[in-house]
């Protein structure tokens, strides 16, 4: 019995450190992704995205695909030329990482809530709702 105890703890404790490893994985891509988001790079955005991703915009009833994504990738680098986005990790359920992010433009920011899907070190879902008209909550 001993034995079969040994086992059976270390294939839990496997199992937690994959856990682990792949949530840290998903963090580094989310941390990444805000870091190409604010440079508009568009070739590390790219990377970052699955061909298949669905970007929800709430606010604005948009979904878009990468293609989409990337080709307004040219607007936003306008808008976001002097900016500074702060984000951190608000929770992970299953394989959807939420984000509280603010988007601090030089005329004004934004507090937005994003999820983020991630799998095989690619984003495969977002959505972006605005939660307050400043980043005071921050």
């Amino acid at each position: 019995m001993g034995q079969d105890f040994r086992s059976i703890a270390f294939v839990a404790a496997a199992l937690l450190l994959s856990i682990v490893t792949a949530r840290a994985d998903d963090n580094a891509i989310i941390s990444r992704w805000y870091s190409a988001l604010l440079v508009a790079d568009r070739t590390e955005l790219s990377d970052l995205l699955a061909d298949d991703v669905r970007i929800r915009l709430d606010d604005l009833g948009i979904v878009q695909g990468k293609q989409d994504f990337i080709a307004s990738i040219d607007e936003w680098k306008g808008a976001v030329a002097g900016a500074a986005i702060r984000h951190r990790i608000q929770k992970t359920e299953g394989e959807v990482t939420t984000v509280i992010a603010c988007y601090d433009f030089p005329g004004n920011d934004m507090l937005m809530q994003e999820t983020f899907a991630v799998s095989d070190n690619r984003i495969t879902a977002s959505s972006q709702a605005a939660i307050a008209e400043n980043c005071d909550g921050y």
